[in-house]
């Protein structure tokens, strides 16, 4: 509904009820004549006119843009300047309707335009009332577009940064094969195609399914393990109902690539990653297992994986999600939580 229609409606609406009101209690009073029903009915058109007429002043004079402690005493001043014109406009139609009309001393007439006063000061309180809560509306709407810009700007810088990571350490992984195994590398070069391929696909979305972001890890985990040979080996158990969330594209990979780097790399005899995703009370939980030793107040503690991941959590989900490292049974253990559906 547009605000002109709205505004009309609340006028005939409010200013009807206010008439009927005081016709009904007039009848209940005294008996009444119908040219002094014509009187109430005039109260409608004159109460509609002198409210429009109040409304264009007020915004050709900008009164909105005012400071409220301005706004209060001159829209009191206005109450009883319309009240004045109201009893003013009810006198002369008495008089074109030849209603005999007893003489009012100076306090009734005080008192009259006192009472019409509090009509009109309550139809303003009304009128500003609702463009405040409008203007507020929309000023709380610009600062959530500002805040939703700069977490837009922020998660694109953060995601800027994932390709060009990756991409040095897939290549780093292929130029070690292309001497020592020119079959395995051109096998490498085609997982990374893959990869490639899938991420391009991704940088488009915040979000993607967890299946592909899955896929996406197993390309990477082969392609890894053309590097590494016996030295890495990896499971993966994927809970069928984690194929109903979305995650933020490459979060898992950098993960594995976390793990790898720290952990496996760091072994002379390597060791294994387990990937473990199931569902609880409608959040997924992620586990990566590693071989290793996690150093809590180590560099790789505030390293690109780790730092990364969280902030893009953060951008996306607020804390409706956690990533959590810590050492259990010998063996490194990341767990992610995320929630379903649940866009901040």
């Amino acid at each position: 509904m547009s605000k002109s229609k709205l505004y009309w409606i609340c006028q005939l609406s409010g200013w009807s009820v206010y008439v009927l009101l005081n016709l009904i209690f007039f009848i209940l009073q005294s008996e009444i004549k119908s040219n002094e029903i014509l009187i109430y009915l005039f109260w409608l058109p004159i109460g509609i006119g002198i409210t429009h007429s109040f409304r264009f002043v007020v915004v050709k004079s900008n009164l909105m843009k005012v400071k409220i402690y301005f706004q209060i005493p001159l829209v009191i001043l206005g109450s009883f300047i319309n009240a004045g014109i109201f009893y003013f406009a009810e006198f002369i139609l008495q008089k074109a309707l030849k209603i005999q009309v007893e003489e009012i001393g100076v306090i009734d007439m005080v008192a009259n335009v006192i009472n019409y006063a509090f009509v009109f000061f309550f139809w303003s309180l009304a009128y500003f009332a609702y463009h405040f809560l409008m203007n507020y509306t929309q000023a709380e709407m610009k600062t959530l577009r500002w805040e939703a810009a700069m977490k837009e700007a922020e998660l694109n810088k953060i995601k800027s940064q994932l390709n060009p990571h990756f991409m040095f350490n897939s290549m780093n992984s292929i130029r070690a094969l292309i001497d020592e195994n020119p079959i395995k590398a051109k096998e490498a070069v085609t997982q990374l195609s893959n990869i490639l391929r899938n991420t391009l696909m991704m940088e488009k979305n915040k979000l993607i399914s967890f299946k592909d972001e899955l896929n996406l890890v197993s390309d990477y985990l082969q392609l890894e393990k053309i590097r590494y040979e016996e030295r890495l080996s990896f499971n993966i158990e994927q809970d069928q109902d984690s194929n109903h969330f979305q995650i933020p594209p490459l979060l898992l990979q950098t993960l594995v690539e976390n793990a790898i780097k720290h952990g496996i790399s760091k072994l002379p005899k390597g060791g294994t990653i387990a990937i473990l995703s199931k569902v609880i009370h409608q959040k997924m939980e992620i586990t990566i297992t590693n071989d290793g030793k996690y150093q809590e107040n180590s560099e790789t503690d505030s390293g690109f994986g780790l730092k990364n991941s969280n902030e893009r959590l953060k951008y996306l989900f607020g804390n409706s999600s956690t990533i959590t490292i810590n050492n259990e049974n010998n063996k490194v253990v990341t767990r992610v939580i995320l929630p379903k559906n649940n866009l901040i």
